[in-house]
């Protein structure tokens, strides 16, 4: 399983896979066997971070699907999501922004939004709030609701 903020990218070289600190992702990281450069991670391949302030830039007025995890750090279930989401952002760039508020930092928007329960996934199209997903929900479940509105 992906360390929650790593990224597994395949060598174009010798086909290895490796795993990427998120903290080495804006270097060029080399293979660990063959040593080649690996390819530069897609935009839109890891969540983004947003807040009170850039919420509406970011997701009311995205053109198209964002699903948007309401979190804290301190809840187990969302510590559990956090590689699901890193997965769904890497399989799903180009198609769906995958986005990340930490409701203890932004009330503002996890009330606006009645969130109670945590993780809490609200999935947006064209900046109009579509579905909630709420509770720790398998990979499989979360790409059925994004299948379905895409």
């Amino acid at each position: 399983m992906n360390n929650p903020g790593s990224l597994i990218v395949r060598c174009p070289s010798c086909g290895t896979k490796n795993r990427i600190p998120g903290t080495k992702l804006h270097d060029r990281p080399k293979c660990g066997k063959c040593h080649s450069l690996l390819p530069a991670p897609a935009p839109g391949s890891k969540p983004i971070d947003v807040n009170d302030a850039s919420f509406s830039d970011e997701i009311l007025n995205h053109a198209g699907v964002v699903l948007v995890d309401f979190w804290a750090p301190w809840c187990g279930p969302c510590k559990m999501m956090s590689p699901v989401l890193e997965q769904l952002a890497a399989q799903w760039a180009g198609r769906v922004k995958i986005a990340k508020l930490n409701v203890d930092e932004n009330q503002i928007t996890a009330s606006r939004y009645g969130i109670q329960s945590i993780p809490s996934l609200l999935l947006f199209k064209n900046g109009k709030h579509i579905n909630t997903l709420v509770g720790a929900l398998p990979k499989s479940d979360i790409e059925r609701q994004l299948q379905a509105i895409l």
